[in-house]
């Protein structure tokens, strides 16, 4: 077990040093020859491209020879008018088809007219008899060439064609094809595509700076024979420095420039209609990339390979090893397992016992908290109580007078004073049953239905009750009611209990003070009708306001109050279906806002 990874890892580096040598030879012929193929589809482009341009244009000199005013041109050469008339017909032949120039040459080589007779530079007059197109067609061949404009200085390639009348050459009509279109589309594109002539001389290229260079030796019978034709006028030629080389099979040319030499797979093809040869480079820098790209992919997989075998013999010693220590490790984990049982067991037992004493505490709060709610209302009864029964007394005395003074009157026979003191006397009696009625009605445990209420009605009972605590602290409450319909869904008995708790907080808090009003306003709004208590008191401070409607939560003396009143008044509020906030005036003191929702009007008071 142990010698076999050790023999796998001394045969690795032989691996990889055959893969090296073997395979990055490999790999570059193959990338290779697949550049080949994609290098010769853009060839085949380029050649159908370039003989496409050509064949459109080729049969139109012929055609245009035979015109019957370019014959009787060249039959009369010095005639104006004749000059003038073809002059307009070129002009226009070569307009529609977008060539380049379209001239005619007597036979001694000289212009007579022209596409171009009224542009700078026209070719009128010009001879052209040095060319080979013109020597070829006034022999009687149809000829080709490409040249660089000797006048025009600008590229084309011309059909020529002879002019025969009756038999006999009178002239040579040229058609010249501008191909550089064709050339500006090989700009930027992946292959670098070029022309060259039957001297090896550049004439088309995407790589302006390769134009006019000769892959061939410039010696000079090559030099001599461009001169003689005057195919690139005073162009400077000059030699491309590049060196070409053979790899199994596939041409490659070195080429130098902007300080490194980039190596290009080359391609060729010959055009014998042209005479001349095309050619595309292929830059062989991301074939090679290629190669060593898949090269390191095969050696990256054969050391993990070889490490995935040392992993796996390791494994199995792993293994081994593990399925040992998990014995032990389970053995061990159920004895673990039988203690903590033990000890879960004793705490779920605890737990339980726990669970029930916080149960039994939790019912014994709630009773508590109940009773404390009661012992707070009949606390604020007890308040109520000692002031009425100061408000009873004056009534009561009152009445005894008026009685008395009743008596005498009658012994005296004045009746209709007797009557008078009578008439008093029951009308105190039936304002001390209306206070006594507010205060059985605020005593009673409510059993109401939610309703219409008008809210008018339960300010007015409201007024009865806490008269007497409003007097005890000297102030005085100011009713301000903003519309005459004010009824909102409520219980008429549970919504006094708060008005009533809210205003006598009011009157605990201006006790004592300068200004002692209090302000109880109801009014409309978008959210429903909003009933504020504004005293005139120290305000709530920010701490406080959180926690004011909790229960038991009292700013108070000890002894004055059991912090119950507004936590029943902010639950009563809720029943309600509404809201109770706290808030400081800006003029100073605090405004209690209750926000009740709207009801219709109704004969029938809430239950």
């Amino acid at each position: 077990m142990k010698l076999r990874p050790a023999l796998a890892f001394a045969i690795l580096p032989i691996i990889i040093l055959l893969t090296v040598l073997q395979g990055g030879a490999l790999f570059t012929r193959s990338y290779m020859s697949e550049a080949s193929l994609q290098a010769g589809s853009a060839l085949r482009l380029a050649v159908a491209a370039l003989a496409g341009h050509l064949s459109r244009y080729e049969p139109l000199p012929a055609l245009i020879a035979d015109h019957d005013d370019i014959e009787a041109l060249l039959q009369s050469p010095d005639n104006p008018a004749l000059r003038q008339t073809a002059n307009e017909y070129l002009k226009e032949i070569n307009r529609l088809l977008e060539s380049s120039d379209i001239y005619v040459m007597t036979p001694d080589g000289n212009t007579v007219a022209a596409s171009n007779y009224g542009m700078p530079g026209t070719f009128v007059g010009q001879n052209f008899n040095y060319r080979p197109y013109f020597q070829d067609a006034i022999a009687g061949r149809q000829a080709r060439f490409y040249a660089l404009g000797t006048t025009s200085l600008k590229r084309g390639y011309y059909f020529s064609s002879p002019v025969e009348v009756a038999g006999k050459i009178l002239g040579v009509i040229v058609f010249k094809v501008d191909i550089d279109s064709i050339e500006s589309s090989w700009r930027g594109g992946e292959y670098k595509i070029f022309v060259a002539d039957p001297e090896g001389i550049i004439f088309m290229t995407g790589s302006p700076e390769w134009l006019y260079s000769g892959i061939l030796p410039l010696d000079a019978p090559r030099l001599a024979r461009t001169q003689t034709s005057r195919r690139y006028a005073e162009a400077e030629l000059k030699p491309l420095p590049a060196t070409e080389s053979v790899y199994h099979g596939q041409h490659l040319m070195q080429i130098p420039g902007g300080g490194t030499t980039r190596e290009y797979l080359r391609l060729s093809h010959y055009m014998p209609e042209a005479d001349w040869t095309v050619n595309v480079l292929l830059d062989t820098a991301s074939v090679r990339t290629q190669a060593r790209t898949a090269l390191v992919a095969i050696l990256l997989f054969i050391c993990l390979a070889a490490l995935g075998v040392a992993v796996l013999w390791q494994r199995r010693a792993r293994v081994e090893e593990r399925l040992r220590l998990q014995e032990e490790t389970r053995n061990e984990l159920e004895r673990r397992v039988e203690e903590r049982t033990a000890d879960l067991a004793l705490v779920n037992e605890q737990i339980e016992l726990e669970i029930a004493e916080r149960r039994l505490t939790e019912q014994e709060l709630r009773k508590t908290q109940g009773d404390l709610i009661q012992a707070g209302k009949l606390a604020g009864l007890g308040q109520m109580s000692a002031a009425l029964s100061h408000e009873f007394n004056q009534p009561l005395a009152a009445a005894k007078s008026y009685a008395d003074s009743a008596a005498l009157l009658i012994d005296r026979g004045r009746v209709p004073e007797a009557q008078d003191n009578v008439r008093r006397i029951s009308n105190l009696i039936d304002r001390m049953a209306s206070i006594s009625r507010h205060l059985r009605n605020f005593a009673r445990k409510p059993n109401e239905k939610l309703g219409p209420v008008p809210l008018p009605e339960v300010i007015a009972d409201t007024l009865e009750i806490v008269a007497p605590r409003l007097r005890s602290a000297d102030a005085e409450l100011v009713v301000e009611l903003s519309g005459t319909d004010l009824t909102v869904k409520a219980g008429p008995v549970r919504l006094q209990q708060v008005l009533v708790n809210i205003v006598s907080n009011a009157a605990d808090a201006v006790e004592g003070l300068d200004d002692r009003t209090i302000v109880l306003s109801a009014f409309r709004s978008e959210s429903g009708i909003v009933v504020e208590v504004h005293d005139r008191g120290a305000g709530v401070p920010a701490a406080i306001a959180e926690r004011i409607f909790d229960p038991f939560f009292t700013t108070k003396g000890v002894g004055k109050g059991l912090g119950l009143g507004l936590s029943i008044s902010y639950n009563i509020i809720k029943d309600f279906g509404g809201n109770i906030t706290v808030r400081n005036h800006p003029d100073g003191g605090a405004v209690f806002s209750i926000v009740l929702e709207a009801s219709a009007p109704s004969r029938e008071a809430a239950e």
